[in-house]
């Protein structure tokens, strides 16, 4: 038995010793020849808590994902050997685990395909296959985005180490970006291929050693810590933005509406009720998404089209945590500006999946000036950008 107790503070502190050294130095060779002993005591869910005091400490985040990478490889083998918790296969986590295991088999028909194609690039057979492989791929992101949307804000609400979250949406979004570039490049012939082939093994690295983190590290502490009633909850709203290739097989049923009587409110321009005013957010062509002073997500609208995704999970959520850690720091810096007065708008605009898309935040201030919040409005803007000269007449 190794000299350090079995205790979490102590398990923690030796991995933080680890990880500082291959931060520093990038070999953590020394530590392992002394400590063999230690590895084989560490326990899954030690890992959530060393990053996330890794991440308080300050670190890059591109520097936590190359280390991660490290640092689970060595004590791979104890986490792979610690017995888990298993789901149920209709339940959240076991609905997320099929998808897995059906992503798995996508990269396996993809391999020998991939193999066949780098021998004969200009084989048009190879690369038509090859992108049909990777657009049915691409669909297992819709895994990433529940993800993102349903179970990380339940974690944030119920663990005190969740920051570990941040890495992982990380690599959510490298995966993303990857597929993308290899798709575009197998539609409009491989221009970089020594990219296009780190692009395919970064996506089978990061997508195998997800499925790793998930399963062995992610959901099992889930499944200890989280009540059946919030993992039903989050199965039903995994189910509204749609699993990606295995859904549950039992109805999932909805939260009944609320209906209020005659509960109408003065606007000041008009007096409508309830249902009313949901209608109306509803039926405008654009994403609302409402965020207050105190930088938590109270609102969003559910029109028939929506360009981001939005589950009830958000509700109450901090707007820093909904953002991926590299483009948080933009959102901060807009509510500053917002809160401190000296901004009231902020545009963007982007091409994304053929649409352009028109991305407003506004500052919210009260009759008195003072700062209520921001609303982030989302709009599809090509139709829009598109027109010239005038319309009068009906067309239809």
């Amino acid at each position: 038995m190794s000299e350090f107790s079995n205790t979490k503070e102590r398990r923690i502190t030796k991995l933080m010793e680890v990880s500082h050294l291959l931060l520093k130095t990038g070999n953590a060779h020394s530590f392992i020849v002394n400590n063999k002993d230690f590895i084989d005591t560490i326990i899954p869910t030690d890992f959530i808590t060393l990053f996330d005091e890794l991440i308080k400490e300050g670190h890059p985040t591109a520097d936590l994902k190359t280390l991660s990478n490290k640092v689970l490889n060595i004590f791979h083998i104890p986490i792979e050997n610690f017995e888990r918790i298993t789901p149920e296969p209709d339940s959240f986590i076991g609905i997320l685990e099929q998808n897995n295991q059906e992503m798995e088999q996508v990269l396996n028909k993809i391999r020998p395909v991939f193999k066949s194609f780098v021998k004969d690039v200009d084989h048009s057979d190879l690369n038509d296959e090859l992108k049909g492989l990777f657009i049915h791929l691409e669909i297992f992101v819709k895994h990433y985005t529940i993800k993102e949307n349903v179970l990380f804000p339940i974690i944030e609400k119920t663990w005190s180490d969740y920051r570990c979250l941040q890495i992982m949406w990380s690599f959510h979004d490298d995966i993303r970006r990857n597929i993308k570039f290899i798709i575009e490049q197998l539609t409009n012939k491989i221009a970089d291929t020594k990219q296009f082939n780190r692009s395919i093994g970064d996506v089978f690295f990061n997508m195998l050693a997800i499925k790793f983190r998930e399963e062995r590290i992610l959901f099992p502490y889930i499944l200890s810590s989280i009540s059946e009633e919030a993992l039903s909850s989050m199965n039903r709203e995994g189910f509204e933005i749609g699993y990606p290739y295995i859904k549950p097989s039992k109805p999932i049923k909805g939260t009944e509406n609320i209906h209020l009587e005659n509960n109408t409110v003065n606007l000041g321009t008009g007096v409508l009720n309830v249902e009313q005013i949901k209608l109306i957010f509803n039926h405008l062509p654009v994403d609302i998404t409402y965020v207050d002073e105190n930088n938590r997500v109270l609102y969003f609208s559910t029109p028939k089209k929506r360009i981001f995704p939005r589950t009830t999970a958000i509700i109450g959520r901090q707007v820093s945590n909904c953002h991926p850690p590299e483009s948080v720091h933009v959102v901060e810096q807009i509510v500053e500006s917002f809160k401190k007065g000296e901004q009231d708008q902020a545009d963007f605009w982007i091409k994304m999946r053929g649409e352009y898309i028109l991305i407003q935040y506004f500052a919210v201030r009260d009759e008195q000036k003072k700062y209520r919040g921001v609303i982030e409005v989302s709009q599809e803007i090509s139709e829009i950008k598109a027109l010239e000269g005038e319309k009068r007449l009906l067309d239809w």
